[in-house]
């Protein structure tokens, strides 16, 4: 019997079709909204990898901030859709402190540009 990665991405891919088959265009959207929420959250390491390494340093950019925030509603509205509480108690807290740093972001901007005028 043959379990190697022939075998799996075999069994991934049955698996795959049944769930899909069993779908309404309902679920495939929310399901489309929950792919795009992991994708916009997921792009925030890639942001945040590509600006390090420009810097030659690690740098956290402001746009690694919006996408964790706007990546994190998403999936959380996925979440609360699919009534799922191990995604909706996984991403509530980072959404709140996703907007507080843009907050303190927002803050420490205007507070230099505040003492550049003075």
């Amino acid at each position: 019997m043959d379990h190697g990665f022939g075998y799996y991405l075999g069994y991934l891919l049955l698996k795959w079709r049944a769930y899909f088959d069993g779908m309404n265009t309902v679920d495939l959207i929310w399901l489309a909204v929950g792919l795009l929420g992991q994708t916009m959250f997921m792009m925030r390491f890639v942001v945040q990898w590509i600006h390090s390494e420009r810097h030659q340093k690690s740098v956290i950019p402001v746009s690694f901030w919006y996408l964790s925030l706007i990546g994190g509603l998403i999936v959380l509205t996925y979440g609360i859709h699919r009534a799922e509480p191990v995604i909706i108690l996984g991403q509530l807290p980072g959404t709140l402190i996703y907007a507080r740093n843009l907050v303190l972001i927002r803050r420490s901007k205007r507070a230099a540009l505040e003492q550049k005028t003075v």
